[in-house]
């Protein structure tokens, strides 16, 4: 992705160099993957991770990290982030306005180990998350060598920046309503249902990913779809449970097939219309 020398965002904030205390799961391991497969782009799942955490609490110890300097890679990293959610609010500043509304953009919050927000505490376990309570996206650089490393996706800058697009996806969803309504219809429904709209929210996140991609395609280079559609492979619920499990159940799927979030990431990639976004009517 042609980034550098580009405008950054104003809305990040980097704890990243902050030492923290608190609790933290014991050794971390075994939890801390279970954690991150529970909530991978978990949109506005993070919030259950404070009653999940709460039953580990006999697990947990307190532990403090003293306050590090960022490297030039963290530097540079870090400016790579805030130019790719730049890029989000330049293209979902003039989709709103084409359809009459006014986009609020989100904040951004860099960690390292683990955050506290107003969706409750979490840990770098958690993976990319975006907490409708203070429309803040919160990541740890690191889960992109995890991404890479455990669950096979190609890596690359772009796979950063599909991350990014779908979080801000989950910020749409809460500006349109849209996450509003399903949390509503979700205490309605038997579990199964009500995974079945949290599918739908995560694979309208993935089609929002293509769209802002269409819209900022002038600074694609080679082989930059590609890592993003690596990404949206790598973490679908079907793949996470043939390597974790060695079975597929597919009722207990919440963020869609490794083919359904490429799917809908490339339906909103090649139309660039945001009225063909409807995840909802497609898996009824």
């Amino acid at each position: 992705m042609k980034w550098e020398g580009r405008r950054q965002s104003k809305n990040v904030e980097d704890r990243r160099g902050m030492g923290n205390t608190g609790k933290v799961v014991a050794g971390g391991g075994l939890i801390g993957i279970i954690l991150l497969l529970i909530n991978i782009f978990g949109g506005e799942g993070a919030q259950n991770l404070t009653p999940i955490l709460e039953q580990l609490n006999q697990q947990q110890q307190s532990s403090a990290t003293p306050a590090q300097p960022l490297s030039e890679k963290d530097e540079k990293m870090g400016q790579f982030v805030s130019t790719v959610l730049a890029d989000t609010e330049d293209v979902w500043h003039k989709i709103f306005e084409e359809n009459g509304m006014t986009y609020k953009e989100p904040g951004m919050v860099l960690f390292r180990g683990s955050v506290q927000t107003e969706c409750g505490g979490a840990t770098s376990a958690s993976g990319p998350f975006y907490c409708p309570a203070d429309q803040k996206i919160y990541m740890d650089l690191d889960f992109f060598d995890e991404l890479q490393t455990r669950f096979g996706a190609k890596g690359g800058d772009y796979a950063i920046a599909y991350v990014i697009a779908h979080e801000v996806g989950h910020h749409v969803q809460t500006l349109l309503g849209t996450s509003g309504k399903v949390r509503q219809l979700q205490q309605k429904l038997s579990k199964a249902e009500g995974n079945k709209l949290s599918v739908s929210l995560e694979l309208q996140a993935d089609f929002y990913a293509g769209l802002w991609t269409h819209y900022n395609s002038k600074y694609l280079e080679e082989g930059d779809i590609e890592e993003a559609l690596s990404a949206a492979h790598a973490v679908g619920d079907d793949a996470i449970q043939k390597k974790m499990q060695g079975h597929v159940v597919p009722d207990s799927f919440t963020h869609g097939t490794s083919e359904q979030r490429v799917k809908w990431f490339g339906k909103g990639f090649k139309t660039g219309d945001i009225r063909q976004g409807d995840t909802f009517a497609a898996l009824n």
